[in-house]
């Protein structure tokens, strides 16, 4: 597992020109739990990335200057939508993914509003969800669909 790191990090706006560059980060990231799966398909995962990029609700991580992740945030009936939450492989396990949704989920507290998201199940990533708040709300063969009340 590799060493916490001190890496600075930053949110950026993303911009229509990312989401080339975005899909592609996408399709490393969710390569293995794709695979797992039995669901990787090269042009498929990078397609849902372009079909459903919306700039003005998606984010960049910027860490140490360079782009490393990105994440969606966005409006979903009375409450927000997490989506396309990744970051480069390389950056996993040093507390960045953590340091992001610790900011998002403090957002989505200010505006007292749930937020709702879906994984792929057995990811890694459910555990992070799960230490910030989020419980399962129902799951199928594929994915598991979490929810996170705003905390008061």
């Amino acid at each position: 597992m590799p060493a916490r790191t001190t890496a600075t990090w930053t949110l950026r706006p993303a911009l229509p020109e990312d989401v080339e560059v975005l899909a592609e980060l996408r399709a490393t990231a969710m390569r293995p739990d794709l695979e797992r799966l039995g669901r990787y398909d090269e042009h498929r995962v990078r397609r849902r990335m372009r079909d459903g990029y919306v700039p003005g609700h998606t984010s960049v991580v910027v860490v140490d200057g360079g782009l490393a992740g990105t994440v969606t945030l966005r409006p979903s009936g009375s409450g927000l939508r997490l989506e396309n939450f990744c970051l480069s492989p390389a950056l996993h396990g040093r507390g960045i993914g953590t340091a992001v949704l610790r900011s998002l989920l403090a957002r989505a507290d200010d505006r007292g509003a749930t937020v709702r998201l879906d994984v792929l199940r057995g990811s890694a990533a459910r555990a992070l969800y799960e230490r910030h708040g989020f419980t399962v709300e129902r799951q199928d063969p594929i994915d598991v669909f979490m929810v996170r009340t705003p905390a008061r």
